[in-house]
């Protein structure tokens, strides 16, 4: 069973939700991902959205453009988290998607990352499964030590290289 439902409402977000997935894969955190329009098949979208904790799934992470209303939409209707991921536009590059996603009404509450951040929100959905597992508490941490490595290591050619020829 999927414990993270990845939903879009178009395949042109696909490349945002993929990071999301591979973080998953990454921390080892099961999930499912379906594109799904609330606008073009609204009774496909509240169908998903009302068994998903009959699925398993524990965290809802939809990305969306524009209007944005996939993310709020989940969260009016399933229980548990959601985490909103706003998707670059052309028109406003990205900041109307932001905007509907972050401001919901009292009561809907969605997570919201940065435009663009499926890392992130595949990140949090694994912090939020963590609270109640220890092994993978574990490999959170251990993704953050990789990360400070990893920044090390940069200072550490930078450092060695001079400043000049970096």
């Amino acid at each position: 069973m999927a414990q993270v439902s990845i939903v879009m409402g178009s395949d042109s977000d696909m490349p945002v939700m993929a990071k999301a997935a591979e973080t998953l894969d990454k921390l080892g955190v099961s999930y499912e991902m379906r594109i799904i329009s609330a606008h073009r098949e609204p009774d496909v979208f509240f169908d998903y959205a009302k068994t998903a904790e009959d699925r398993g799934v524990k965290v809802v992470i939809a990305g969306a453009g524009m209007a944005a209303h996939l993310p709020g939409m989940c969260a009016a209707i399933f229980p548990m988290p959601v985490i909103g991921i706003p998707m670059h536009t052309t028109s406003l590059g990205g900041r109307d998607s932001l905007y509907s996603i972050v401001q919901m009404p009292s009561g809907i509450p969605v997570a919201t990352v940065a435009i663009g951040g499926g890392v992130n929100a595949g990140l949090l959905a694994a912090k939020i499964l963590a609270v109640a597992d220890a092994k993978l508490l574990q490999r959170l941490k251990d993704y953050s030590l990789e990360l400070k490595e990893s920044v090390e290591k940069k200072d550490a050619r930078l450092q060695d290289a001079g400043y000049q020829n970096y």
